[in-house]
């Protein structure tokens, strides 16, 4: 697939100074639209969707609010930590709604791995199927978000 201009926009978007100090992108100087489809194709070979992957992250967060700040046990398995940080950040990706910034720390105790993501890495995720660029410090590796949350 090739990249639209609106997938140029929204790279532009992406980059550091724009909505965040470091941006999305990292070192990546591939086009949206090839991060995109590498890693839908690793999610695909996963036999696992974005949207799976998605409801799994916010099942962690939603379950971890009740201990805001502290780790909570989660399903025998998981240790789980919501922060929140006063502030609300636009998608990249544009739309309707800001996103909090509200960090969620998941260990997974069985495998001693843990994962920390964003709100706003719940709607990339979902809605787009974004994990950020590589070199990103914030980038996701789908293999990773897959297996210490236990997407099944």
């Amino acid at each position: 697939m090739k990249q639209t201009p609106g997938y140029d926009a929204i790279q532009r978007q992406m980059a550091p100074g724009v909505i965040t100090l470091d941006g999305f992108l990292g070192t990546d100087t591939r086009k949206l639209i090839d991060i995109l489809n590498a890693d839908d194709a690793i999610v695909r070979r996963a036999e696992v969707t974005h949207e799976e992957i998605a409801q799994r992250m916010q099942y962690f967060r939603d379950a971890g609010l009740d201990g805001l700040g502290e780790f909570m046990t989660i399903d025998e398995e998981y240790d789980v930590r919501v922060d929140s940080v006063r502030g609300k950040l636009p998608s990249p990706f544009g739309g309707p709604g800001m996103y909090e910034k509200v960090n969620t720390t998941v260990v997974n105790k069985r495998l001693g791995r843990e994962v920390v993501y964003t709100d706003l890495h719940i709607h990339f995720v979902r809605d787009h199927g974004f994990y950020e660029g590589k070199g990103s410090p914030y980038r996701l590796e789908p293999e990773e978000l897959i297996a210490v949350l236990g997407v099944k």
